[in-house]
């Protein structure tokens, strides 16, 4: 693998601004890779027409070939040069893209031939996506070309959702980091796909995330796909049975009563809010507790922090984590399910 001195370019001012912005830009033109913000989780990016460029991402990522990414375009009107939209879904289509683009709703739909096999792990699908971020719209537009963009980290871990989480993963691996701050939702797109249907249309979820359930019935009859159990082969990313996972072996404790700590071991909790009548709180003495909404109980603000905490209790060198169960509604459907992928080991 190659070695690189990594660039961390800061966006705070509009000289800087505009300088890393060119920088990702060139690189990006020269079949390199560059780690770019979205408004989800912080993204590894190359050219998507450019298999050579795509291969660079998945060996920095050190991502099996069989893991489809996610195709960023520039603005909704760029759907035909990467796929074929079937006339039976086109007006559902339309509806939902003038809704919920630019942002964080992922799109599977059949591809059209100038996407590389290797983007889709030679799938007949391609996901696509516009991110609503103003940084990474300024390097798709300079670049003119969509971008194929998973989460920033080696692959299976932690997603980032900062440049510093970035650079814990990447360095030494990628040219440019691209640091604008954190992310705004903290967890990966909902990537939904649309199935004819009589009298509506079916929105499968095939990986859930900031766009919920009850934002998309209004589209039609949304069906929750069922958890994969096996690493294989996947229609989208993300959805492989063992992801998003700490170096620390965790534990989703659905509930408190099936914990027994065990002698010597040392562990840390992360809490959904922090509140002793949950039960978890005084279970054993914790080396640390974390928080993901404190004293709230607020998803969105726990889906902000959830990397964030993640990462942090990683870092403490614990036994096992002990994670908290959340409320598996809205954006706690995406929580739930990467808690369980993370507690996998395979």
């Amino acid at each position: 693998m190659s070695t690189y001195v990594t660039a961390v370019l800061p966006t705070d001012q509009p000289p800087l601004m505009h300088q890393a912005v060119d920088e990702a830009v060139r690189l990006l033109k020269e079949g390199e890779v560059v780690a770019l913000p979205t408004e989800t989780v912080y993204g590894l990016a190359a050219n998507a027409l450019d298999a050579a460029a795509v291969a660079k991402i998945f060996e920095a990522k050190e991502r099996p070939s069989f893991d489809p990414l996610i195709v960023h375009l520039a603005s909704k009107d760029q759907i035909d040069l990467v796929a074929d939209v079937p006339p039976e879904i086109s007006a559902t289509l339309k509806k939902m893209v003038e809704r919920f683009w630019p942002g964080p709703l992922t799109i599977l739909l059949p591809k059209k031939p100038i996407v590389p096999d290797l983007v889709t792990a030679g799938l007949p699908t391609v996901a696509v996506r516009v991110s609503s971020n103003p940084i990474f719209r300024r390097v798709i537009t300079g670049l003119g070309k969509p971008l194929a963009a998973p989460s920033a980290n080696r692959f299976g871990s932690i997603s980032p959702t900062s440049a510093s989480a970035v650079q814990a993963e990447l360095d030494g691996r990628i040219h440019l980091i691209v640091d604008a701050g954190a992310c705004m939702f903290g967890l990966e797109s909902t990537i939904i796909k649309i199935e004819p249907g009589t009298p509506k249309m079916f929105i499968d979820i095939v990986r859930p995330g900031p766009i919920t359930p009850e934002d998309l019935k209004a589209y039609g009859k949304v069906r929750q796909a069922t958890r994969t159990v096996v690493d294989e082969a996947t229609a989208a990313p993300g959805q492989l049975a063992s992801h998003y996972a700490p170096k620390t072996p965790l534990r989703l404790l659905e509930r408190p009563e099936d914990f027994i700590p065990e002698e010597g071991k040392r562990y840390a909790l992360m809490s959904y809010r922090g509140e002793e009548k949950d039960g978890y709180l005084n279970l054993c003495d914790w080396e640390e507790v974390m928080m993901l909404s404190p004293g709230n109980g607020k998803l969105p603000e726990a889906a902000v922090r959830f990397f964030y905490v993640l990462r942090a209790l990683d870092k403490l060198g614990v036994d096992e984590i002990i994670a908290e169960p959340l409320h598996e509604h809205g954006m706690g459907i995406a929580m739930m399910d990467k808690l369980r992928r993370a507690s996998r080991r395979v």
